[in-house]
């Protein structure tokens, strides 16, 4: 990095940057020196802390903003202080409204936990608010905004939690890598054009170019099919972020891709690089070619090392992995956003002189039948215009006679290209009844049912889950879709990942270090479907939005099951305050404590906590546009 391009960079005098060589990089317990061409992000270390919210000008795209920032750093200070410690820190609020802090994935008092009209009333403006917890867990977290949508323009940072006992592994240096997306709009005018114009910063729309390259590998009737089926369900199947490059400039430790963030190291280190994503909107899919990533912590907990090329991490997360450099070679850090928009990156380098070469991004993913959670993935359609429907009962939507089926929604899929079909008795209800079901023609997902049409299909149940059952406020114009058949998915890598290559860790492959503490098995079970129309940019818990919901009620001390059943085509990062979610990846005696648990599309995960936490809790998709209405309060007594 030259003088000339940082200082392009138009940074108000004052302003620190989080994008620093080695600013990040911690060595024996101190800051790594770097060159003075570059500024170092505030370290912060011991119990007791001042932080200052205020606005501050900055420049990451040519065009002057105004950001919120932390002791005028973007990203805020790193705080680094030690288990078992009490921490005291002193939040002034020099904006002229208010704001908050909150200590994301941190386990401690409900009235510390920041969240303004649930934890506390929030700082008002012009004053201070201190807050006082003990530090009863170490590892890597973060602390952002909770009010209104300052986390979005510039409120974040990262947290270290040193532990009081040696860690069960070693390295010789250690990084923050915190990722973040930059817009230069204002976050409530990016609100407004998704609720207007959903699909408004979506760039990847099918084009004539794609249409004759999939009629090459599929052919006219299943391309149209295909098409057809996604128009009449007004989506995309390339709907993968709500937000995208065309407004995200996506930074690295506050750098932006053209500077890079630099960490320096020697050969044969081990060096820790902690890995937070601290964006609004942003899924990011990271990997260093040349080197190999052991995942030895996920949300600040410790799980068995695990040795992958490539991981995703969602909005809210915190992986920590450790990599060994075994030549003087400079390595790209690189994290492609989920739908391949553009990209955050840095470099490893055993010099400042030495910069690696970035990757090419990944093709633009595109969504299929199982992102939409639909029964039979892969269903092929074709060739079902003869069949007498007239007697069929397939599944949860009673009543349907007369209906128009062009318009038709069977629990997330519209039946598009089939107006030959005689569905005018069809009861797409339990799937119960069936003796009379001619399956000769049917082509479930390449299963071939020929010779099926003398089963007795009467006393058979397709959707055994009981998950699947909806309640009433899930219906209507504000729920566009519903998982017909939603899977444990805990294996799959995900949209874009899949079948590429590389070894991509997917949540299957956590399991804590340490034993499950609470093995009792869960009193009771709690399911919660993730709605929304996506067209209209309405979303819900259970079709019911924050404004007009409950609270969950638990009773302090009980073990009880979460279910997400995700019905939309989006990833939600579901994060709940004050206790820890532990995810059910098949080892219950290992079950992996997170602070934030990404329900893929069309898919269903379960974890399992325990109300040991009292008081008054939020819980909410961390994506920021969804998290208004997508939003829970949780009450412990």
């Amino acid at each position: 990095m030259s003088e000339v391009n940082f200082k392009r960079r138009q940074f108000v005098t004052g302003l620190t940057l989080g994008g620093v060589i080695a600013g990040f990089g911690l060595s024996s317990g101190r800051l790594f020196g770097a060159p003075k061409m570059n500024r170092q992000p505030e370290l912060l270390r011991g119990n007791s802390f001042n932080l200052s919210i205020g606005e501050q000008a900055v420049n990451f795209t040519g065009r002057p903003r105004i950001a919120t920032t932390v002791n005028n750093s973007l990203p805020a200070p790193i705080l680094r202080f030690k288990q078992g410690e009490r921490i005291n820190i002193n939040v002034a609020n020099n904006l002229s409204t208010s704001s908050s802090i909150h200590w994301h994935g941190l386990i401690l008092p409900s009235n510390m936990d920041g969240v303004p009209g649930i934890s506390f009333d929030g700082i008002k403006a012009k004053q201070n608010f201190q807050y006082q917890f003990d530090a009863v867990q170490s590892g890597t977290y973060w602390y952002h905004s909770h009010s209104g949508f300052q986390e979005q323009t510039g409120v974040y940072g990262a947290i270290i939690i040193d532990p009081i006992e040696p860690e069960p592994f070693s390295y010789d240096r250690d990084y923050v890598v915190m990722l973040s997306d930059w817009s230069d709009e204002n976050p409530h005018d990016i609100y407004a054009k998704l609720k207007k114009l959903s699909h408004y910063y979506n760039f990847n729309e099918r084009t004539a170019s794609n249409l004759w390259s999939e009629i090459k590998e599929k052919g006219v009737k299943k391309t149209w099919g295909a098409r057809e089926m996604w128009n009449q369900m007004r989506m995309s199947d390339t709907d993968i972020s709500d937000v995208t490059g065309y407004s995200y400039t996506f930074l690295m430790n506050g750098e932006t891709p053209s500077q890079g963030w630099k960490g320096l190291f020697k050969r044969g280190e081990k060096i820790r690089l902690r890995f937070i994503n601290g964006s609004a909107m942003t899924f990011f899919d990271i990997r260093i070619p040349g080197l190999k990533m052991t995942v030895v912590a996920a949300d600040g907990q410790y799980v068995q090392p695990v040795s992958v090329d490539e991981f995703r991490i969602g909005v809210a997360e915190t992986y920590d992995v450790i990599v060994e450099p075994s030549t003087d070679s400079a390595y790209s850090v690189f994290a492609q956003a989920i739908d391949r928009s553009g990209y955050a990156r840095g470099t490893l380098t055993p010099d400042l002189g030495l910069q690696a070469q970035v990757p090419e991004m990944d093709p633009v993913p595109v969504l299929t039948h199982q992102d939409m959670g639909m029964s039979m993935a892969g269903m092929n359609m074709a060739g079902m215009s003869g069949m007498d429907h007239s007697k069929m009962n397939m599944g949860g939507m009673s009543g349907s006679a007369a209906m128009d089926h062009s318009k038709m929604n069977m629990g997330g899929m519209k039946m598009a290209g089939m107006a030959g079909m005689d569905h005018s008795k069809m009861n797409m209800g339990a799937m119960s009844g069936n003796a009379a079901m001619d399956h000769s023609k049917m082509n479930m997902g390449g299963t071939n049912m020929a010779g099926m049409s003398g089963m007795d299909h009467s006393k058979m149940n397709m959707t055994a889950n009981p998950a699947l059952a909806h309640a009433d406020t899930e219906y209507g114009a504000h729920v566009d879709a519903r998982a017909s058949d939603p899977q444990y998915r805990l294996d799959d890598p995900g949209v874009g990942l899949r079948n590429n290559g590389r070894r991509v860790l997917t949540y299957a492959d956590l399991r804590n270090l340490n034993k499950t503490v609470d093995k009792r098995e869960p009193e009771r079970e709690i399911d919660l479907h993730l709605t929304g129309n996506m067209s209209r940019y309405m979303w819900s818990i259970n079709g019911v939005k924050y404004s007009e919901a409950e609270p969950i009620k638990l009773n302090y001390g009980e073990r009880v099951r979460i279910n997400f059943v995700n019905d939309t085509m989006m990833n939600h990062p579901m994060h709940l305050h004050g206790m820890w979610s532990e995810l059910e990846t098949g080892d219950k005696d290992y079950l992996p404590r997170k602070h934030t648990i990404v329900v893929q599309p069309g898919a269903k995960i379960s974890y399992q906590l325990t109300a040991d936490a009292m008081g008054k809790w939020a819980y909410h998709c961390h994506l920021l546009y969804h998290m208004p209405a997508m939003f829970r309060e949780v009450h412990v007594s």
